[in-house]
């Protein structure tokens, strides 16, 4: 009994890959997908990828591919709002405590700067350009998993340092806009643009420097009220 209810479960499971459905390993054949389906698009781009190339590359049937994503623009912004969570919860890791608020925006700074300088990073923004005019929800998914949660979570820390008298900020979600921005520079537009393939880490280290100590600046502690005269 046991060997024919084994029969019937390999029956099934290869039906189920040959006519393109799930099968026991769906996490790991949806993460072979979304592998492939990244080489190809940012090779070809969203426009010049298929779904013909994107199931070769991930080496699955086409009925595979469309049993688990029903077309190309949600199999992209799948790939992108992954890509994006993973990179912003690796970049907004902050130590509980907090610390001092120009270490810790100088750490948070330099693994921004570096992590957009990444090849995969640029090569997956300009997809997400070109594509965004045509499909708008690509690029809220790029901007919501990236940019927004990066803002959000520095901005909390940026509160629990305003509460802690360590900062004296009105608005830290305006504040970690600000940030970041000074933190990018010119470094994002120009890496885009193909203007340059890298820098080096002592660049960024002046750029990163320069950023917190503008940062500071504006939004350091009030000083302390001098004690009343004798």
């Amino acid at each position: 009994m046991d060997a024919m209810a084994d029969a019937i479960s390999a029956t099934v499971a290869t039906t189920a890959e040959q006519i393109g459905q799930p099968s026991a390993d769906d996490g790991a054949k949806r993460r072979q997908i979304i592998d492939g389906a990244r080489t190809v698009f940012f090779s070809d781009g969203f426009d010049g990828a298929s779904m013909n190339d994107i199931a070769h590359a991930a080496g699955v049937s086409k009925g595979t591919l469309y049993a688990y994503f029903d077309s190309k623009e949600q199999l992209f912004e799948t790939l992108v709002r992954e890509d994006r969570e993973q990179q912003a919860e690796r970049l907004c890791v902050f130590p509980h405590d907090g610390g001092d608020p120009a270490a810790l925006l100088g750490e948070f700074g330099r693994r921004l700067v570096e992590m957009i300088m990444r090849p995969d990073t640029v090569a997956q923004v300009r997809v997400v350009i070109a594509a965004a005019a045509r499909f708008p929800n690509l690029g809220r998914a790029f901007f919501d998993a990236g940019p927004r949660y990066g803002i959000q979570r520095l901005a909390e820390q940026l509160e629990r340092f305003v509460k802690a008298g360590k900062l004296d900020i009105a608005d830290p979600e305006r504040a970690a806009r600000q940030f970041i921005n000074l933190c990018c520079t010119d470094f994002h537009k120009e890496v885009l643009f193909g203007v340059i393939d890298s820098t080096t880490p002592s660049v960024i280290d002046a750029a990163v420097d320069a950023a917190v100590a503008v940062f500071m600046k504006a939004y350091g502690p009030l000083p302390a009220a001098a004690p009343p005269p004798d």
